[in-house]
């Protein structure tokens, strides 16, 4: 049977307990994070490049919001 992967937000204060917990009884498996893939990289060097050429083309992030708030109107 495949696993199965869920996503789930535990409150801080018990998420450290029920981890253990659930090792202890080895429901879970703890992952490293995921590779970011070699695409991902390379464009995120692209960018940066083309960030530090045309710096004005930065923009600030409550505007970068304000932007997206626009948009989705």
């Amino acid at each position: 049977m495949p696993a199965t992967t869920f996503h789930i937000r535990i409150k801080k204060k018990y998420a450290a307990d029920i981890i253990k917990d659930l090792e202890k009884i080895e429901a879970v498996e703890l992952l490293e994070e995921p590779p970011i893939p070699e695409w991902q990289k390379k464009e995120v060097r692209k960018r940066l490049k083309d960030l530090q050429k045309n710096p004005s083309k930065a923009i600030s992030w409550n505007d970068g919001i304000k932007r997206i708030k626009q948009l989705a109107k």
